[in-house]
């Protein structure tokens, strides 16, 4: 029999954002997911709508085309601006992340297209070669530095301004902006100001790609001729800000998650052929983005039990759904060499990552390249003690001092 509401003892609450431990995410995703995978959510402003926990529930909102992407469909449970990640302007044409089929395919499909696996091929050496220059210059510092700052964030920032045709230069200054723009406790003027930073250059750089043309991806899609410069700018800026942050934050968090796991960490090295496993039960682990997905019902959805009425925003908790024990034995525990299941890490259905193989191929050089030039890498901190990024969608390591 469908529910019209969620239990009595699932009343509405905020998303749970407390973590007890630096790896786990908050306990109370947990006891809603064995209690009630489908519970009462109020958002940021304050709309009730739904948060899903279990791992069946959240590909089956993801797949399902009765729930939208759409920015003005759909609330945000942490910030009223910011959302998921998605920018404020959300009418700018080519903001894909934002759309639901036919438009969203059809940018999809020229975005794919240049992330071809030609282009791939030709990146994968670039990034060992950018991840062993970074390692040169750690060396260079001493027997010390923060891994963050020096690597985790550097070397993601590196490949997508070479996939993209920016300059280095230019993101060192876009930074900090796309960080304020990207944290909970920023305001509503704030992000609509780093928003329009980060477009504006970006706009310059297409510009420049219709007279000096690269083999890179915005040239790729100038050549189109199928796409205004507006929506090049949108595409760009999306692949920019996103590419960084997650990979730089999985190497943040994935190299504390290893080191705080010596066992773990032995088995990789004694065994590099573990490595793609161990990759994904670190993306299952870790789960990244933290406040998950949101999306809006377009119309009445039965759902585990209860009714999601039209209008309504259901929250999907990707941490949640990865640590899932219907679909992971033992999910707390981290195990390189637990048999590959589908996590969604990278989100599920038609939205699933359309960058992920270059976040991948990023994660895989990355580890085994710092793993095998630093032997005897460990933190320089207290376990325990490192800084998180608590207040940004994307959750990792503010500062990771090591010692080699």
């Amino acid at each position: 029999m469908t529910q019209e509401t969620a239990p009595v003892d699932a009343a509405p609450m905020r998303l749970p954002v407390e973590r007890e431990t630096v790896l786990d995410p908050p306990a109370k995703l947990a006891e809603l997911r064995a209690e009630c995978p489908v519970s009462r959510l109020t958002y940021a402003d304050d709309h009730l709508g739904w948060l899903v926990t279990s791992y069946e529930l959240a590909r089956a909102v993801l797949q399902d085309n009765r729930f939208s992407s759409r920015p003005d469909l759909r609330h945000s449970a942490v910030h009223q601006v910011l959302g998921d990640g998605q920018p404020p302007e959300e009418d700018v044409p080519g903001m894909f992340v934002g759309m639901d089929p036919p438009e969203h395919t059809r940018y999809r499909k020229m975005i794919t297209g240049e992330l071809n696996v030609r282009r791939m091929r030709l990146l994968e050496p670039k990034i060992e070669q950018t991840a062993l220059k970074l390692i040169d210059d750690m060396r260079a510092g001493g027997n010390s530095a923060d891994l963050v700052s020096a690597y985790a964030s550097p070397l993601p920032s590196l490949v997508i301004c070479e996939l993209l045709g920016v300059p280095y230069s230019g993101w060192l200054k876009i930074r900090p902006v796309s960080e304020k723009m990207l944290r909970t406790d920023s305001s509503a003027e704030e992000v609509k100001q780093c928003f329009a930073e980060i477009f504006a250059y970006l706009a310059e750089v297409v510009e420049l790609r219709h007279t000096e043309p690269g083999d890179d991806l915005v040239s790729g899609l100038v050549a189109l001729d199928e796409l205004t410069d507006v929506e090049i700018t949108a595409i760009a800026f999306q692949l920019f800000t996103a590419g960084h942050e997650t990979t730089m934050n999985m190497l943040s968090l994935g190299t504390y998650t290893l080191l705080t796991h010596p066992d773990q960490l032995a088995a990789l090295r004694a065994d590099y052929s573990l490595l793609d496993g161990a990759l994904e039960e670190l993306l299952r682990h870790l789960t990244v983005i933290q406040f998950g997905i949101s999306r809006a019902a377009l119309e009445d959805v039965e759902l585990g039990g209860v009714t999601v009425r039209a209008g309504e925003s259901v929250t999907i908790s990707l941490p949640a759904a990865n640590r899932d024990p219907a679909r992971f034995a033992d999910p707390d525990r981290l195990d390189l060499t637990r048999p590959a299941t589908s996590n969604v890490a990278f989100g599920f259905g038609v939205h699933q990552c359309v960058a992920q193989q270059m976040a991948r191929a990023e994660m895989r050089i990355g580890f085994r390249t710092l793993l095998q030039q630093f032997p005897d890498l460990r933190l320089a901190i207290p376990v325990g003690e490192a800084e998180m990024r608590d207040g940004a969608i994307v959750y990792g390591a503010k500062t990771l001092p090591v010692t080699w």
